[in-house]
């Protein structure tokens, strides 16, 4: 963290670009004002762009990322969407993963493998015939088929092992039949094959090699209106604003895995007959696997009526944790974006001392305003972290091994009453260097001066008070693991040492 400003005889003086400065020898501590609204505004910028990707767009989006990755690596399509897939669409993990292990690893890990072409060809040149290791049947070269990976097969082998892959909902990786290969088959390759049998289904497997691009895509989400309005919406920055904790919680609370293909699934209607996208029926109330016609009496096997504690418990567990982590996460983001829209008092002030100068004939020393406008911009971020820190000290399994429930408790309702002063002195501060003061008078100022002065150094004591009750009763107690944090000035805290 960087420093802070208190008392009344810490000046700060305005230098010939506009920026505050420290007249106290000019240590490590003496920020620039500029400097300090960069530093702490600078990770609280707005939301990151999204952009809508409509079902026409859908492909064009697609292959931005599949031609990135493909003039990259000269790869050919069917082996960029392979590794594409492999890594859920995420270009920037895929750009790590080559630069830390290598092309061969890169390829392995998604099932690429790339074979010469002129040995791909010699097969062709070997015999006429050929005899296929899944049915044993001899067949002209022109009847099998051969994957990258060098292994091949008669083509009414492969159809029936694409088929089958597809039914399942495996149609993003469909594997090399052969023993132990982890090859993944070209998708033009099982497109021809399948299509020959079933278009349907071909289409069908193109389909959803298609929606992978948001179905496995972090940064890709369909929106959840209802009715599905068949549109999805793509985050163009590289924050990606998630807490897949937080997110765990709120899937085992609002949906059901499907028991074919396991993935969540969100009930938008009253009915408790539900049907998951890879067309697997189930019933909602005990999660078993369905028919299409749902009654219960001919349907063996469900428990629907009995009572099971045990997944009652589990549910309303994660429902707690999920109202605990809103409440934090409510407060922290509050004192965020109050920093964000309080540091636009910067300019405000500025001006208003600008006008004080002009009509005021004795005092021209108003650095204890931006002293003040410092603190509150210090105070605000550490209050902010206090609620992320309060989350996981006082959660139910970080600490457990170091503190009963009692004395959690305890030392919980401590931090919560210094945090809560330090608080409503943060908002008095806030409240206070909002007011009009450029509109007051001499005495009027000297009031205000005074108010300003006395917030200040309060506030600054009580952020003391409850950062040392952090380092030493909180975080000072651990003795199975331990954890520093860098002292505090009342300037500023110091940086820790590595």
């Amino acid at each position: 963290m960087g420093d802070y400003m208190s008392s009344d005889n810490e000046h700060y003086h305005e230098d010939d670009n506009g920026d505050f400065y420290d007249d106290d020898g000019g240590d490590d501590s003496s920020v620039g004002f500029q400097a300090l609204e960069t530093e702490l505004l600078s990770a609280y910028a707005t939301f990151p762009p999204t952009k809508v990707i409509t079902k026409e767009s859908l492909l064009a989006a697609q292959r931005e990322d599949l031609h990135r990755v493909m003039d990259l690596l000269s790869l050919k399509e069917h082996h960029a969407r392979t590794l594409l897939i492999h890594y859920c669409w995420d270009v920037d993990k895929v750009l790590a993963v080559l630069v830390e292990y290598g092309k061969d690893k890169l390829f392995a890990a998604a099932g690429v493998q790339i074979l010469d072409h002129h040995a791909l060809a010699s097969y062709q040149l070997l015999s006429s015939t050929f005899t296929c290791n899944i049915c044993y049947e001899d067949v002209l070269a022109d009847m099998l088929t051969v994957m990258d990976c060098g292994h091949y097969f008669c083509n009414d082998c492969w159809t029936e092992h694409f088929i089958v892959k597809i039914n399942e909902g495996q149609s993003r990786r469909i594997r090399c039949m052969a023993l132990k290969c982890n090859a993944v088959c070209d998708e033009e390759k099982i497109r021809q094959l399948v299509s020959i049998r079933d278009p349907n289904l071909s289409e069908k497997f193109d389909r959803v090699l298609l929606e992978s691009y948001i179905e496995d895509n972090r940064r890709v989400k369909w929106c959840p209106s209802v009715p599905h309005c068949g549109n999805a919406i793509r985050i163009e920055d590289d924050e990606l604003c998630e807490d897949e904790s937080e997110t765990v919680n709120w899937i085992t609370i609002n949906t059901k895995p499907c028991p074919k293909c396991h993935k969540p699934v969100e009930k938008n209607g009253g009915c408790n007959h539900v049907s998951c996208l890879c067309g697997q029926s189930f019933c909602w109330i005990c999660g078993t696997a369905t028919g299409r016609d749902h009654t219960y009496t001919s349907i063996t096997g469900h428990s629907c009526g009995r009572y099971k504690n045990d997944h009652e418990k589990k549910s309303e567990l994660a429902r707690h944790y999920l109202e605990r982590y809103i409440h934090y996460h409510n407060r922290y983001k509050a004192h965020i974006d109050s920093l964000k829209l309080e540091s636009k008092l910067k300019e405000t002030i500025i001006g208003k001392i600008n006008i004080l100068e002009e009509n005021l004939s004795t005092s021209k020393d108003f650095s204890w305003i931006i002293n003040g406008l410092y603190r509150l911009f210090r105070s605000r971020c550490i209050l902010s972290y206090s609620y992320a820190f309060a989350y996981y000290m006082f959660g139910d399994d970080q600490f457990k091994d170091e503190m009963s429930k009692t004395e959690r408790k305890i030392k919980q309702n401590l931090f919560e009453d210094q945090q809560q002063q330090f608080e409503a002195n943060v908002e008095k501060l806030s409240s206070v260097l909002e007011e009009k003061f450029d509109t007051y008078s001499e005495n009027d100022i000297l009031s205000f001066r005074m108010r300003i002065i006395a917030l200040s150094g309060t506030t600054d004591n009580l952020c003391r008070n409850l950062y040392e009750y952090i380092e030493t009763d909180l975080l000072g107690s651990l003795q199975r693991t331990v954890h520093r944090i860098a002292p505090y000035r009342s300037k500023g805290v110091e940086k820790a040492s590595s």
